[in-house]
């Protein structure tokens, strides 16, 4: 049986090793980061199956922002947060932002280990009970398992990397509106600048691709004041 992943980000290198140390000798298997750009750069390579989070991490991105910014990002991973002790406020905060539980420190470790425990078990149910290989978009089929998208008749439709991983985060995540500054990070692993329009041309280029009628989509609809939205046909 695989182990879990988890995502340990926290500043003190103490607290962080000491962390790492014991969820690693209980079946766990951690990752430790400093902050949270590091933190992005590996999401970006793997979800895990839990992020613990230092709330107050130091630099223009704490804690509960980053909380925010990963429960947008992902509804099933599991989020704990790390409060200080006499923080009531960081605790609803915390939970306010998104996350599945909170933690003051210090902890005693084998809270910590139930904690992970308990929310590892929610989080599983609120999985997908199966891997959807194939996501019907528009006219065509996006096939994850051969990373390809298909027309009606099967046919391969060509697209670019850039394209199928926008398309992939769509069918991951249906009826949820995406923001572009969001989208951009996610698939380009950079940062959207306010003159930045690449998501938008590389969504016009899916549209063209999967819309039957691209001057009115309805498989990709654009949010006004936020992003884009995958809406799937509705059988």
């Amino acid at each position: 049986m695989q182990q879990p992943t988890v995502l340990l980000v926290e500043d003190d290198a103490c607290q962080r090793q000491a962390a790492q140390t014991y969820l690693a000798t209980h079946a766990l298997q951690v990752t430790a980061v400093e902050n949270g750009a590091q933190m992005r750069r590996q999401i970006s390579r793997s979800m895990p199956d839990l992020v613990l989070l230092d709330g107050q991490l130091p630099g223009r991105e704490d804690g509960f922002a980053l909380t925010r910014w990963l429960r947008e990002s992902n509804t099933r991973v599991g989020i704990i947060v790390l409060t200080e002790a006499t923080g009531a406020l960081d605790r609803v905060l915390g939970l306010e932002s998104g996350a599945d539980d909170c933690v003051a420190k210090p902890y005693e470790p084998l809270e910590l280990l139930a904690r992970c425990k308990s929310v590892l078990r929610r989080s599983a149910q609120k999985a997908t009970p199966a891997l959807i290989e194939r996501v019907r978009m528009g006219s065509c089929t996006l096939d994850l398992g051969r990373c390809q998208l298909l027309d009606d008749e099967g046919q391969e439709v060509i697209v670019t990397s850039g394209e199928f991983d926008v398309l992939k985060i769509f069918a991951e995540n249906p009826n949820r509106p995406l923001s572009r500054d969001w989208l951009l990070e996610t698939t380009c692993h950079r940062l959207r600048d306010p003159f930045d329009r690449s998501i938008d041309l590389r969504i016009a280029r899916i549209r063209r691709k999967i819309e039957p009628m691209p001057s009115r989509p309805t498989t990709i609809r654009t949010v006004r004041g936020v992003g884009y939205m995958f809406v799937p046909l509705v059988d």
